[in-house]
């Protein structure tokens, strides 16, 4: 029988559960750094929802497209009778292929797997009301910790991790998540990767330094965010954004730069921060990728590149990938 249920494996802190430890980490080390998970609370959501109707932010309209202009052939392909989204959100994109059923009755289940519960739940109550027969769990989890509470299958599945997120991670890391995928996968299951491509260096540093300031807005917000969760005295105004292209590692990297000297004090942590005029805390990569490199990276998972889908500028691409 079609319904909705929830698994839940974070407090209600959520994604902030291991902010403390991290932050420490982050602002110990000879080249501060904090990590990308920090800048989504809800106004951080609310921000980067605002930068993906940006016209110099291409990713998240182009990734659409390609959904929207592939999802038949996608679900042809995969014929899958369960889908399972990681980082799934509102769960818009899903709706996508969901509209473009080949058979309406499969997938039957649809599992959304999310740090944030609110969300899931939101989502979930909505789909189970419009796509009568769907079968909707929800978990809710980080990627570091709780890949492995995802229920077992129930037929052949199709996980989805769209929106370019695997760029986010290093190469270490990404190895790492992405053979916890494979785990996930019975042979012949399929992935549904999105992965954003190297192009133009204007296109991509455009992306992420927008004229109308929003991406610096959200940069600064990791700062709110630890303001807020961890008692700290951080002044926004001090800090400047600034996106470039670092072309040997083929990614965007995100920082931010001090204004002048100053230091700052984290309450909860009882620690002291001391910063030079001009230093940075890099807040976020974001990895670009061919073809070649993105082959690479799932063969080395245990996955084969099935088919491979872009737009006609090869901004971004869809790969759709089997377990082997």
């Amino acid at each position: 029988m079609a319904g909705f249920t929830v698994d839940v494996h974070l407090d209600g802190r959520g994604v902030l559960d291991t902010i403390g430890e991290d932050v420490r980490r982050g602002l110990s080390a000879p080249r501060k750094f904090l990590y990308p998970k920090y800048f989504y609370d809800a106004h951080g959501s609310q921000l980067f929802e605002q930068i993906t109707e940006l016209p110099e932010y291409y990713p998240t309209r182009t990734e659409l497209a390609i959904l929207c202009a592939e999802r038949e052939n996608i679900l042809r392909r995969a014929a899958p009778h369960e889908m399972l989204e990681l980082g799934s959100g509102a769960s818009t994109k899903v709706r996508t292929l969901l509209d473009g059923r080949p058979d309406p009755a499969t997938p039957a289940r649809y599992v959304a797997f999310d740090v944030s519960e609110s969300i899931v739940r939101e989502a979930g109550e909505d789909l189970v009301r419009s796509y009568p027969g769907l079968e909707v769990h929800g978990v809710i989890g980080d990627f570091e910790r709780h890949l492995g509470t995802i229920p077992p299958a129930e037929g052949r599945r199709l996980v989805l991790f769209l929106g370019g997120t695997i760029g986010n991670l290093e190469r270490e890391e990404r190895q790492a998540f992405l053979c916890q995928v494979r785990d996930l996968l019975s042979w012949g299951d399929f992935l549904l990767l999105g992965a954003d491509l190297v192009k133009d260096v204007d296109v991509l540093e455009a992306a992420y330094n927008d004229s109308a300031g929003v991406s610096a807005d959200f940069s600064r917000n990791v700062l709110s965010v630890i303001n807020y969760a961890l008692h700290a005295d951080f002044d926004l105004s001090l800090w400047r954004h600034r996106a470039h292209w670092n072309a040997n590692a083929a990614r965007i990297e995100m920082h931010l730069y001090a204004r002048s000297a100053h230091s700052i004090r984290i309450v909860d942590l009882d620690m002291t921060v001391d910063f030079a005029e001009g230093e940075s805390i890099w807040t976020e990569s974001s990895h670009k990728f061919t073809r070649e490199t993105a082959s690479a990276m799932l063969e080395a998972a245990g996955m084969t590149l099935d088919t491979w889908y872009t737009d006609d500028r090869e901004y971004f691409g869809l790969v759709l990938a089997r377990a082997t």
